[in-house]
């Protein structure tokens, strides 16, 4: 198997691999281990993904001072890589055990204000989150999370007038400043590392899964953080980090910066409404449509403000059962085609 070929060519033993929990997507993670030394390697099938961006935004972010894996050797061709192994302490588990949030997502906010202060963020060779990008993220609301609530997929016309309801939002925007933006920037993403010595006075924070990194708005990474899909975070908290963001920006345009993260948040939960139905329907995984329904909360936080009115008015007009539960989705079972159906069909 070419995976314990890698793994052996490279010094490190086949006798266990002990996979990692997967995500979403379709890369494995597995520990390996060489004497007293450890590292993950990275499987990536080349038919489904592609490991060569993550390697390119690690590299990055270690230039930048920022703590990325170190790639130890790579495999492009047949999607393998050993990297620094981070440990167990993603933020997710350290918050299950107690650890003090406010520590833990004020560590996370000080490595997105070390970020956005690095004239060199925007020196890498990566999409532009430009407004077809956000056009094309939000619009799997309709082509997904519509069809979820309606059990049948949405027409011509209310699909363009959804977008163009976008597009009156995202042109209506003031200039904003950009940066390398990670993406998938929350807790379970991050993780508490010492690189160097034992003590809490040298905890980092640990970055992982940017390898959809582009260049784009610097609020967006703030909404990721601070709006989770998965994790409800009080107002109290979000706005303390906030402060501890704009803290670090004396001379930048909060309200500017706030319309950017108000329709930044809203873009997102329309386009993780939308991934999240997917998930179920298509690939099976509907242990994501639990978090759903704080997905519309979190959209609702932002729906009355002025700057979304047109996709306030488009809700209303073409969706407005969209805060109730959505129907129940079979989980677990299979019709013809091998997917999760809408309970009914």
């Amino acid at each position: 198997m070419l995976r314990k070929q890698f793994v052996q060519q490279n010094g490190f033993s086949t006798t266990t691999l002990d996979a990692l929990p997967q995500d979403a997507s379709f890369r494995r993670y597995f520990r390996v281990r060489k004497e007293n030394r450890t590292a993950l390697l990275m499987d990536a099938p080349p038919k489904h993904e592609n490991i060569l961006p993550f390697v390119t935004v690690a590299d990055h972010l270690v230039s930048l001072g920022l703590n990325a894996p170190i790639i130890y050797v790579k495999d492009i061709e047949n999607g393998f890589a050993l990297i620094e192994d981070f440990g167990d302490d993603t933020f997710t588990r350290l918050l299950a055990q107690g650890v003090d949030e406010s520590r833990l997502y004020e560590m996370a906010i000080d490595v997105l204000c070390h970020l956005h202060k690095q004239a060199g963020a925007k020196k890498i060779n990566l999409p532009k989150y430009d407004t077809q990008r956000l056009l094309d993220e939000a619009v799997l609301f309709v082509d997904w999370f519509y069809l979820a609530h309606r059990g049948e997929g949405i027409d011509s016309e209310a699909h363009e007038a959804f977008l163009e309801s976008w597009r009156e939002i995202l042109y209506d925007l003031p200039a904003a400043p950009q940066t390398l933006v990670l993406r998938d920037y929350h807790v379970d993403n991050l993780m508490r590392i010492n690189r160097n010595s034992v003590g809490d006075d040298n905890e980092e924070c640990g970055l992982l899964d940017f390898q959809d990194a582009v260049i784009g708005p610097t609020a967006y990474d703030v909404v990721s953080l601070l709006e989770d899909a998965r994790r409800d975070i009080s107002p109290e908290l979000t706005h303390a980090m906030q402060a501890h963001y704009f803290k670090a920006f004396p001379n930048i345009n909060q309200e500017n910066f706030e319309q950017w993260y108000a329709v930044l948040g809203a873009q997102r939960h329309c386009k993780v409404a939308g991934i999240f139905v997917r998930l179920c329907l298509r690939d099976d995984k509907c242990h994501y449509f639990e978090h759903i329904p704080r997905v519309t909360r979190l959209l609702g936080k932002h729906i009355n403000k002025p700057v979304l009115a047109p996709l306030n008015e488009w809700l209303q007009s073409y969706l407005p059962e969209w805060q109730k539960p959505l129907p129940r989705i079979r989980s677990q079972e299979k019709g013809k085609t091998g997917r999760s159906q809408l309970a009914g069909e």
